[in-house]
């Protein structure tokens, strides 16, 4: 089963209506992206992660995209809202920065794509996080970590991570939810680690690189072999387009592009260094 996690949007700003007595009460998935044709299913169960921020436990479906339209009440008495800028590629959380529907459209291929382009397409994406991963030295997926029965050190902004007495993580550490006991305590969830799924320039990266190998392989999807610009009129020499250089409009993305993400290592000094003899009793080898 799959999860989305949905962030309100009401008068051009994120919003969370359960403090004025609204509510998020449903997401309808269609076919189409018009989301004139049947609902192809519905989601129904939501869950408060934290102020401002909803998940939807999604029924199985069928692989490929979905257009969605969700539904919520900005506060009591309001009229309802449909939110219809959801999109999902499912199914998703499945260790993919990017989905292979999303490098189907870079590479101008129509969807629905077959399970063999899908298949194809998935292996071209872990190709290019590997290469993610190993610039940067840290993966894209993050680990999730639970605290149970924490009391916050700040009860003020408990969605900061150092209001909890999370042991010390050398990586980036995000509250996910938390929830009350009623005495004080908490069940908190946490994400340790960088999470490359909503890191858009990773996005781009994986989903640019993964297009342009199965461009390049033969037999891949897309394919169609290198593009012609011209040909002569007696056809005995043929131009081809050139792709563009790195800074130009249009080029892959570098993994320099990255390069603030990186995973930098510090080797922590355990204690002070001791003053030279004689004005210590250390005095060293003999």
């Amino acid at each position: 089963m799959s999860v989305f996690d949905y962030e309100p949007m009401y008068a051009g700003a994120h919003y969370d209506p359960e403090p004025a007595g609204g509510v998020v009460s449903r997401l309808d998935l269609y076919g189409t992206a018009d989301r004139s044709g049947p609902v192809v299913t519905a989601a129904t169960t939501v869950t408060r992660l934290r102020p401002g921020a909803y998940r939807f436990d999604l029924p199985e479906v069928p692989p490929g995209r979905y257009w969605g339209m969700v539904t919520f009440t900005p506060s009591d008495g309001a009229q309802p809202v449909k939110d219809t800028t959801v999109r999902l590629d499912l199914p998703m959380g499945m260790g993919l920065v990017t989905s292979p529907e999303a490098v189907a459209d870079a590479l101008g291929v129509s969807l629905p794509i077959t399970a063999d382009q899908r298949s194809a397409l998935e292996t071209s994406i872990r190709n290019a996080q590997a290469d993610v991963v190993a610039h940067l030295n840290r993966p894209l997926v993050p680990k999730a970590v639970t605290l149970r029965a924490a009391t916050p050190f700040y009860t003020a902004n408990l969605d900061d991570a150092d209001s909890w007495p999370l042991p010390d993580q050398d990586d980036l550490v995000q509250v996910l939810a938390y929830r009350p006991h009623g005495n004080g305590t908490y069940d908190v969830d946490f994400l340790v680690g960088l999470n490359g799924a909503t890191e858009e320039t990773i996005v781009r990266y994986v989903t640019a690189h993964a297009a342009e190998s199965e461009r390049q392989r033969p037999g891949g999807v897309g394919n169609s072999g290198r593009r012609v610009s011209s040909v002569s009129a007696e056809g005995q020499s043929i131009s081809y387009e050139t792709t563009p250089t790195e800074g130009q409009a249009g080029a892959l993305p570098t993994l320099d592009s990255l390069n603030r993400l990186r995973r930098r290592l510090y080797q922590p000094l355990n204690s002070p260094p001791r003053p030279p003899w004689p004005y210590s009793t250390y005095r060293g080898r003999r």
